[in-house]
């Protein structure tokens, strides 16, 4: 296993901790989206003019894919990967990266499923309690605190990480 990393050194550590955020928390915001878009369209099949409130409930899961983008962008920017500038990362440095990327991977996609779950159940509210959809939406939203904490965490760990 030593062998393996000595001969992809830090630079595939890192990217490879920039790419779990990006795919992960993409992951958790596709399957998110999916699952109150379903639930969605068969609100929209009884009830077209729902469609304003039911498009705010689906893009809800889908932020958690963007936090993973904005991680994923900003380990490329510190690494030096999109100004041409890399450096010749050490192992350490590289598993710094990685960690860094860790939590809006995990959480995100965690985090974006939750999330989409309870916007599910809000589009239900939204079907038999139209005037409470709003409550639906705060209850999403709660779920979103912690993808945001996660994205906190990452973006000032890469903040931290002296290269």
């Amino acid at each position: 296993m030593a062998a393996f990393i000595e001969q992809f050194g830090g630079m595939a550590l890192g990217l490879l901790g920039a790419s779990l955020a990006a795919l992960l928390a993409g992951i958790g915001s596709a399957k998110g989206t999916q699952m109150v878009g379903e639930a969605g369209a068969g609100l929209l099949a009884e009830d077209p003019s729902k469609f304003g409130k039911v498009m705010i409930l689906q893009v809800i899961p889908g932020t958690q894919g963007l936090y993973g983008l904005v991680v994923w962008f900003f380990a490329m920017i510190r690494m030096g990967v999109l100004a041409g500038t890399a450096p010749d990362l050490s192992i350490t440095d590289g598993f710094r990266f990685l960690v860094a990327c860790l939590p809006i991977a995990i959480v995100g996609l965690l985090s974006a499923i939750a999330q989409a779950k309870v916007a599910v159940g809000s589009v239900n509210l939204l079907a038999k309690k139209p005037d409470d959809w709003a409550k639906g939406m705060i209850l999403c939203i709660t779920v979103e605190f912690y993808a945001i904490l996660a994205l906190l965490a990452s973006f000032l760990m890469l903040l931290n990480i002296k290269v």
